[in-house]
């Protein structure tokens, strides 16, 4: 009996380690057919081939853990030879049926055991499918990236020999001669760049490489300033950046002084002729040298200043209803072209070029607070312009806000304002004095024969004057004289002590007249 249990203890101990350890040649069958092979002990109990039990390790995938071995039940312990010879030897032949059971137990359990395992590796294929899907998926995302890095790499490689390539093969250029010129304008801020596409646009050069080449061989395009310039048409790149940088090829570059008018006036006392606006828009128009230069001239401005369009002219809002009503056309336009460093292009007709500088001149007024002015010196804005005009002509800078609190003063109380700039305005000659005969003319402009304002600005205003009459000294004087040549003013507002000042003028022969 010893013999017999240790040999079923054997059996059950193997069926463990095979429900633990499944053999893989066995993977595959079917269930049914599993359980119908015979169990150890019915097959070869007297077999020692150990290799049926021994377990065939497998690397799981994942490390997926094995489920937890059932407890198995201690066996018990058989009961002395001696009590058995001793005549209780039917119950223990009583246990082998038992013992069958429990067998017969284990071999009831045995399937639960292989679906556990089946189930686990169900759950393991499935993560593994995942897993694998997952793979792949990266691997088609890997292709794509890639593909995509080759396809900048070929394209940057292939730019790189286009450089490289073109480096070697200089940019197409004109042999020359240049022809005839044309205006290119120079923005501010432009790049060596931009100049040459602009170059490149208006058939200057051949190409805005071979100009931008040429250019950053020279110096002096560092200087080149904003605005218009004449360069022939055909030119080599070479030749079109010598042109540029020469003070010669800059066209449609105004300056016109404080206080310059319209048109031409003398000099009493020389005779020198003191050029007015059209006649330094005409010099700054030509384009080209002469005998060939093209100008506009003095007289086509003056004709397109006379004309009723107003708004071809560029006449701001503001100015137009009274440049309307203007009694003289030919001096309607008289301060609205500012003074200061005008650009125009000169290209254009004389009706362009006035609304060109027009248009800027309006802009440059309103910067420093034209339009609002009124709610301090009670005036609209182009009665404002007028009276900067007055301001221009009568003072120096220092006294120009007080010169500014005079006018208003006098305005308030409809004091005329007796300005000897205004009798000088519509002469042809003049002087600093005027005479008795010129103060007594009617004219639309002359103060001392009437009250208000003069019908339209006598002069080109500075920056300086407009914002004095925008914003006068508060004072309360009435009257102001020029006493000598150095400028010096003096204020007041009592008559009498007006007439003492005027006799330090005629001292010092400030009032002296040429006539």
């Amino acid at each position: 009996m010893t013999d017999r249990w240790a040999r079923a203890e054997e059996r059950y101990r193997a069926r463990e380690a095979d429900r633990r350890y499944p053999r893989r040649d066995d993977w595959g069958l079917d269930a049914r057919t599993a359980r119908a092979e015979p169990e150890p002990d019915q097959a070869h109990w007297d077999d020692d081939d150990d290799t049926n039990v021994i377990p065939r390790y497998e690397d799981e995938l994942y490390d997926e853990p094995e489920p937890e071995p059932e407890p198995v039940a201690p066996a018990r312990r058989r009961p002395p030879a001696g009590r058995a010879a001793a005549g209780k030897a039917a119950p223990a032949r009583g246990r082998g049926p038992s013992a069958r059971g429990r067998e017969g137990s284990g071999r009831g359990k045995e399937p639960s055991g292989r679906g556990k395992a089946a189930a686990g590796r169900s759950k393991r294929s499935r993560i593994a499918s995942r897993k694998a899907a997952e793979r792949k998926r990266r691997r088609r995302n890997l292709w794509a990236v890639g593909a995509v890095l080759v396809v900048l790499f070929v394209a940057a490689a292939g730019f790189a020999g286009y450089k490289l390539m073109s480096g070697f093969t200089p940019p197409e250029d004109f042999a020359g001669p240049p022809g005839a010129p044309v205006v290119v304008q120079v923005h501010s801020g432009d790049t060596a760049t931009q100049i040459a596409e602009s170059m490149k646009e208006k058939g200057v050069v051949a190409s805005a490489e071979a100009f931008y080449e040429a250019a950053v061989r020279n110096s002096n395009m560092n200087g080149v300033q904003p605005g218009f310039y004449a360069v022939q048409q055909n030119s080599p790149a070479e030749h079109a950046v010598t042109t540029l940088v020469s003070k010669s090829s800059r066209v449609g570059n105004l300056v016109v002084s404080e206080g310059r008018q319209l048109h031409d006036q003398h000099d009493v006392n020389t005779g020198a002729r003191k050029e007015g606006i059209y006649t330094k828009i005409a010099a700054a128009s030509c384009i080209g040298t002469a005998p060939a230069a093209k100008c506009v001239t003095y007289e086509q401005l003056d004709a397109a200043g006379a004309s009723t369009d107003l708004a071809a002219l560029g006449v701001p809002d503001w100015a137009k209803q009274s440049v309307a009503a203007a009694p003289d056309r030919r001096r309607q336009l008289d301060g609205l072209i500012a003074a200061g460093t005008l650009d125009f292009d000169p290209s254009g007709g004389p009706v362009d070029i006035l609304r060109q500088l027009i248009t800027t001149s309006a802009a440059q007024y309103e910067s420093t607070g034209l339009l609002r002015s009124g709610a301090t010196n009670q005036l609209d804005p182009y009665q404002t312009l007028i009276a900067a005009s007055l301001v221009e002509r009568e003072a120096l800078p220092p006294d120009m806000p007080k010169v500014a609190r005079v006018i208003v003063n006098r305005l308030r109380i409809d004091q005329p304002l007796q300005f000897d700039s205004t009798v000088n305005y519509s002469l042809d000659k003049t002087e600093v004095a005027t005479t008795d005969a010129d103060r007594a003319e009617v004219t639309p402009w002359n103060t001392y024969a009437m009250s208000g304002l003069p019908a339209n600005p006598i002069a080109a205003p500075s920056l300086k004057a407009l914002a004095a009459m925008e914003n006068p000294e508060p004072g309360t004087w009435l009257y102001f004289v020029t006493i000598d040549q150095k400028g010096t003013t003096l204020f007041t507002e009592s008559y009498a002590e007006h007439l003492r000042n005027i006799q330090k003028a005629h001292q010092s022969g400030i009032l002296d007249s040429g006539r």
